[in-house]
């Protein structure tokens, strides 16, 4: 059956937020919450009357995470791989001066940080059964060290079924329409990029959906045949 899917970007860097949940008046995850989603998000949960029960992070750099802490209250966790643990410790402490100073002056506000209360370090292949949806970790290291993709059986309400679509992927930084994530920034390693994009995203089915961090939903036969950085793997 579809699953109740939201996604909005973030008010910087256009990070894809996502609030997946078995149907409305259920519990839900929420996806990356990014750089001013809050009053979003919140308006988000009162439409459907939705309860988060966990938030899930692709990897730990600032525009995944800033409002992690906001969202996770009470029993609600974060749920990051180990290698990219170490990133919620201070995220502000790794991005430039001057990017700081503009997000300050564009929210109105001292930017601040503080770790989410209760962190849960997830694995490779692990399977993670969270507000009624199963969903399967994918360790795809080269953005970061701890990227990760999410897999779920179940496609988002409203998909056509002329797409003949069979499964969905929450690909982070790792995959985008027509690209991929740099690697170029500290925990960036474009050798592991390579080995993730061949082990982990070619062996998908063309009829994946793929949800990207930032940009338009794709799927894996689309990129199979036109995302040049897949060509030659």
């Amino acid at each position: 059956p579809p699953v109740l899917a939201v996604t909005f970007p973030a008010a910087v860097f256009g990070t894809n937020c996502y609030v997946l949940a078995p149907a409305d008046g259920e519990e839900c995850v929420i996806v990356d919450p990014g750089i001013g989603i809050e009053d979003t998000l919140r308006e988000v949960l009162r439409e459907h009357r939705l309860r988060p029960a966990a938030v899930l992070l692709t990897h730990g750099h600032i525009d995944h995470v800033y409002s992690v802490t906001p969202v996770c209250g009470g029993d609600t966790a974060a749920y990051i791989h180990s290698e990219d643990r170490y990133r919620l410790d201070d995220p502000l402490g790794t991005i430039d001066r001057g990017l700081l100073t503009m997000l300050e002056q564009q929210f109105g506000t001292q930017a601040h940080w503080r770790e989410p209360d209760h962190i849960i370090e997830i694995a490779d292949r692990q399977t993670l059964n969270l507000a009624g949806l199963g969903i399967e970790v994918r360790h795809a290291p080269g953005h970061t060290e701890g990227s990760v993709v999410f897999g779920l059986q179940e496609l988002p309400d409203g998909i056509p079924a002329a797409e003949e679509l069979t499964g969905t992927l929450v690909s982070g930084d790792v995959l985008f329409a027509g690209s991929i994530g740099r690697t170029d920034l500290p925990g960036g390693d474009g050798a592991a990029m390579t080995r993730s994009l061949r082990e982990v995203i070619l062996p998908l089915p063309d009829s994946t959906l793929i949800l990207t961090g930032h940009g338009p939903a794709t799927t894996m036969g689309r990129e199979r045949a036109t995302n040049p950085y897949l060509q030659g793997l």
